[in-house]
């Protein structure tokens, strides 16, 4: 799996540039916190070095004041308004843990590098992810989910609309149940051979321990090799039943 996650750590690299919306906004506030108290501090040492004209020296010493106090306003209203957005986004959301792998990288190649492996895309494959983790007692919450998609997922920028992510998730059983039917029956058909299916086999679990890393799931060796031991049982069971039907079927024409 060295080519995949290479491939995602550069998406990655080449994305750091492009720091994320919020991140450039409080520094942009922070550079003008910070010029408007340099500016105040210039006008306050000019103030000190000036002639002793008492009408003067107050004046501007007013103006320096009203100035600072409008820049401290200014600056704690910003403050403010981070805190809010910040307290705006849900518990669960903030801590939510996943895709920080591909933090950085951008939709196109997220999308390019599934769409080159499986039928899903990068919009299916995190709403579904999502799907099964913001799932309670009485449904998913899809509205959650809209809302917060670009804090939750690093390559989503937009918000979602609570049908576009039903939306999503059923396209997302849609392919994966297609995908499903179309290998078992490759497997059962007999097109290929036993070690033919064996080498399919090793592939593609590989892509979908690959695409679990990403997630953030960390895998023990243990529970692969046992992962790996149910697929290729399953796969056994599937060989042998579709012998046994296509003897069976050649005794009958006999």
């Amino acid at each position: 799996m060295t080519d995949e996650s290479d491939e995602f750590e550069t998406g990655a690299s080449d994305a750091e540039e492009g720091a994320r919306p919020d991140a450039d906004t409080r520094a942009e506030a922070d550079e003008a916190a910070a010029d408007a108290a340099a500016a105040t501090a210039e006008s306050a040492a000019g103030t000190e070095s000036a002639p002793a004209d008492d009408d003067a020296t107050d004046s501007e010493a007013d103006e320096v004041a009203t100035d600072s106090e409008a820049d401290a306003a200014g600056a704690g209203s910003d403050a403010e308004g981070t805190e809010d957005a910040e307290d705006a986004v849900p518990e669960d959301v903030q801590k939510y843990a996943r895709f920080k792998k591909v933090d950085g990288a951008q939709y196109d190649r997220v999308n390019d590098f599934l769409r080159q492996r499986t039928y899903v895309t990068a919009r299916e494959w995190a709403i579904a992810r999502l799907c099964a983790d913001f799932r309670t007692e009485t449904g998913v919450e899809m509205t959650k989910i809209g809302n917060n998609l670009p804090e939750l997922v690093p390559f989503m920028t937009d918000t979602y609309t609570p049908q576009a992510v039903n939306q999503a998730r059923s396209a997302f059983r849609d392919k994966v149940r297609k995908s499903g039917a179309t290998f078992l029956y490759g497997a059962m058909s007999g097109f290929f051979t036993a070690e033919e299916l064996d080498e399919m086999m090793y592939e593609v679990t590989e892509i979908a321990k690959f695409l679990l890393e990403v997630e953030g799931v960390d895998l023990s060796v243990e529970e692969e090799l046992e992962a790996e031991e149910r697929i290729s049982s399953v796969m056994r069971e599937v060989r042998e039943a579709s012998t046994e039907l296509r003897q069976e079927e050649l005794s009958d024409e006999e």
